[in-house]
């Protein structure tokens, strides 16, 4: 399979292509760890984030916000970059299993599907307030806050392009 078909089988288009890989990938009793986010402008403190959630299992699954979304929770100026764009260099990760959107305000309903063995959010977040949160902890998971690169983010890198111009 060349690298091209690689990154683009890694870019689910519906639950039921989601669904298929669980399957295998708990019928392999592999550890599915579960994350999700914006992903605008993909930079080192998010790859440093997503490889260090790649280390807590087997496989990486990313929740991508959809376009809307993002504009519904950062603003009308974002994203920077669209939905597809952002897919595509996700899934060109090497640490990376799986990229899907979704449009709901929360993931809730995809960590629900996914039943992640560790659900992974930024340390800005409390464990406990994580949302599905409760799946995890109810099917005996893990979650785990991961600390940010400090100064690496999308805003900053916003920020200082607005302050160049």
């Amino acid at each position: 399979m060349s690298k091209h078909s690689l990154v683009r089988t890694k870019i689910l288009r519906d639950l039921n292509a989601l669904s298929e890989l669980l399957l295998q990938w708990k019928s392999a009793n592999q550890k599915i760890v579960f994350t999700n986010g914006c992903f605008d402008i993909l930079h080192r403190g998010h790859v440093d984030y997503l490889a260090k959630a790649a280390d807590l299992g087997d496989v990486l699954i990313i929740g991508v916000n959809t376009d809307q979304s993002v504009s519904a929770i950062k603003g009308a100026h974002r994203p920077i970059q669209d939905q597809e764009s952002r897919l595509q260099i996700l899934a060109s990760l090497a640490f990376v299993d799986a990229v899907i959107l979704f449009d709901e305000p929360t993931p809730y309903e995809l960590i629900k599907l996914v039943q992640p063995d560790v659900l992974v959010k930024g340390s800005d977040y409390q464990a406990e307030n994580i949302v599905g949160y409760d799946i995890v902890k109810a099917k005996g998971g893990s979650i785990n806050t991961l600390d940010f690169i400090p100064g690496f983010s999308t805003s900053g890198i916003e920020s200082k392009i607005k302050q160049t111009k």
